[in-house]
């Protein structure tokens, strides 16, 4: 009798347990999500009762701040937020990975690829004719874009240029409206000469190219000074051969004064 009453009662509790449904809830170690508010149903196979599964699949599972941003969140956190959505725990069977990894579908423009297209622009665009190198001091840091369905484009222009350096602004558009913008600054190098004392040259020589000699140099600052000037001038005081000669140890050929008596 009492066996009787024990099955009557197991029957009368699986039947009130299929009443109110059951949702079996699959999780998937990690996934990819379009949106940076992803639901419950974004990243989770949900099956069961189509009410239950209904009201499951809008469970809320928080904000992703930026598109490489990853979240993780365990089987017990998603159980509880069933459960303050009304969905009580004994109508879930949770299965899969103890916790999930949700990231933002996005796309990444480098901080290099922002240095090759400052490059590229520069290259076109050299502040002085004289530029014969140029560097990008440090990297930009990546821009990441969570619309992985935009046409991005960019365009680059010169926002400063000094002696030794050139920045270039790089600017990311997204269906032809700007976005954002990375600065990239370049040291620069510049072709010189310098004139030499080819050999010893005595205080009061005339300077010519017999006695000077051009050497070709790579410097920070570009070209001040007009060699061919040089020519012409004399030697304030003696010069040993192979010192570089500059404006301030050469001076105007002095008149030779003649007297008449």
């Amino acid at each position: 009798m009492k066996t009787g009453l024990f099955y009557i009662l197991l029957l009368f509790i699986t039947y009130c347990a299929a009443g109110q449904g059951v949702l079996e809830i699959y999780l998937p170690r990690e996934i990819t999500v379009n949106s940076n508010a992803p639901n419950l149903g974004d990243v989770a196979v949900i099956r069961g009762d189509e009410a239950l599964v209904s009201k499951a699949e809008t469970v809320s599972l928080g904000k992703i701040s930026t598109g490489g941003q990853k979240v993780t969140i365990e089987k017990s956190i998603i159980a509880g937020r069933l459960v303050c959505s009304g969905i009580p725990a004994s109508q879930v069977k949770l299965t899969g990975a103890e916790k999930i990894t949700i990231s933002q579908k996005h796309q990444i423009i480098s901080g290099k690829e922002f240095v090759d297209k400052a490059a590229e622009f520069l290259s076109e665009h050299l502040p002085h004719s004289d530029v014969c190198q140029y560097k990008a001091v440090r990297t930009p840091k990546d821009l990441i874009i969570t619309d992985v369905n935009s046409q991005i484009s960019f365009k680059a222009s010169l926002a400063d240029s000094r002696n030794n350096q050139a920045t270039v602004i790089v600017s990311v558009f997204s269906n032809d409206r700007q976005i954002d913008w990375r600065e990239v600054v370049f040291s620069l190098k510049y072709n010189c000469n310098r004139a030499v004392a080819a050999a010893d040259i005595t205080a009061g020589t005339i300077l010519n190219s017999e006695n000077v000699k051009i050497e070709n140099y790579i410097s920070n600052q570009p070209q001040r000074e007009k060699l061919s000037s040089l020519y012409g001038l004399a030697a304030k005081k003696n010069i040993p051969a192979n010192s570089v000669i500059t404006m301030d140890l050469v001076e105007n050929v002095k008149p030779e004064l003649v007297v008449k008596r």
